[in-house]
């Protein structure tokens, strides 16, 4: 790795690369296609970062290289682990997403950023008005590509990906990878190298419990009130909608408690002081949308609450994967109908986590009893 890499890795405190870091890294620097499958939380944007930082020739005024990702957040976050990562090397990045001011757009496009990141629509909005020129582009990247390779954006990165030289490199990354998108992601790589690690043994065992409450759908407020009330919450929310959301978040001001609230229809300043105000604790409960939270890394995330249940199983990992992060402990809680909770116990025995039934008295999560119910 280049010295200023060295640097930034001795300032970051870290002991020693995940296992993620480890076999991806070297790969990518050979300049091979990788399509990468690993736990939320293992350390996958360093993963390709690290090696594609090393790659840029700063004397270029030309983007070398392309991250798409599906939200704007996670384009944000990446956006901010390259100023870290890049400081003192000359790297210049810039960020194009859907919905932000065009003309302030391509005034940093005038300013020759190496590596361009961007939600698919816009990237490739500006790839076809002839403002973000490809020529040069080495390595393309997907980050969460599993949200990328869906119906609804493959015809669009295909065509970004079409945009550049044949000798282009690959590099795909997410925390699950049904069968189906391995297959579409295969297909436009080059004999790539397929990493999959289930289990990361470089980070202690998470400490993460896995909870739940039966609530009907008219009593799931009053249960989120209980949640909202719990000691030290810092606690990250899934709605399934943006009108239901927005409804729940109206009916938790009323009784007095602040949240944020994350969603695809707020501009770009609001999502950011969304974001800021639950990250510097002014708000305790940030609720989101799942486009909204996708890939987002915050600090010190207590519980992760299913408010309305997952539509299957990988939006439980991803969902749950925002707490207990590099080993840390945290929470999941699901609120549910005796329904969800069948499906609930499949996720767990298929995932071979424990799920366990529990009530909240005295402001504690506490054993369910059927005596205290009834009382």
């Amino acid at each position: 790795m280049k010295p200023f890499i060295q640097e930034a890795w001795t300032k970051s405190g870290f002991q020693q690369p995940t296992t993620i870091q480890q076999q991806a890294i070297p790969l990518i620097t050979d300049g091979k296609d990788v399509i990468a499958q690993s736990p939320t939380g293992t350390g996958k944007t360093l993963a390709y970062l690290l090696p594609l930082l090393g790659k840029i020739d700063v004397e270029k005024k030309a983007v070398q290289a392309v991250i798409i990702a599906s939200s704007q957040e996670l384009i944000m976050q990446i956006l901010e682990e390259i100023g870290k990562w890049a400081t003192g090397s000359g790297i210049r990045a810039a960020s194009f997403i859907g919905g932000a001011n065009v003309k302030r757009q391509l005034e940093k496009l005038k300013k020759h950023p190496h590596i361009a990141l961007g939600t698919p629509g816009r990237m490739l909005e500006l790839i076809k008005q002839k403002k973000l020129k490809m020529h040069e582009v080495k390595t393309i990247i997907l980050d969460e590509c599993d949200q990328l390779l869906v119906p609804e954006h493959t015809s669009t990165v295909n065509n970004i990906v079409k945009s550049t030289l044949s000798e282009r490199q690959m590099v795909m990354f997410s925390a699950t990878l049904p069968s189906h998108i391995e297959k579409i992601a295969a297909e436009m790589a080059k004999s790539p190298s397929m990493l999959k690690i289930n289990k990361d043994e470089t980070i202690k065992a998470e400490e993460v419990s896995h909870f739940y409450f039966i609530a009907e759908q008219r009593d799931k407020m009053k249960m989120l009130e209980k949640i909202s009330r719990l000691n030290g919450i810092k606690g990250l929310v899934f709605v399934r909608d943006i009108g239901n959301l927005t409804v729940l978040s109206e009916k938790l001001d009323f009784k007095n408690i602040k949240v944020s609230t994350l969603h695809s229809d707020l501009d770009k300043t609001e999502r950011q002081k969304a974001l800021k105000d639950f990250k510097e604790g002014r708000t305790n409960l940030l609720l989101a949308t799942d486009v909204a939270a996708r890939g987002l890394d915050i600090k010190g995330i207590t519980h992760v609450v299913h408010y309305d249940f997952p539509k299957d199983m990988e939006q439980y990992v991803h969902r749950s994967g925002r707490t207990g992060r590099f080993g840390a402990s945290g929470t999941v809680l699901s609120i549910i109908n005796e329904r969800e909770e069948r499906e609930l116990k499949k996720f767990g025995n298929h995932l071979n986590i424990p799920v366990q039934k529990m009530m909240i008295r005295g402001g504690d999560i506490t054993e369910y009893s059927t005596r205290d119910q009834r009382k």
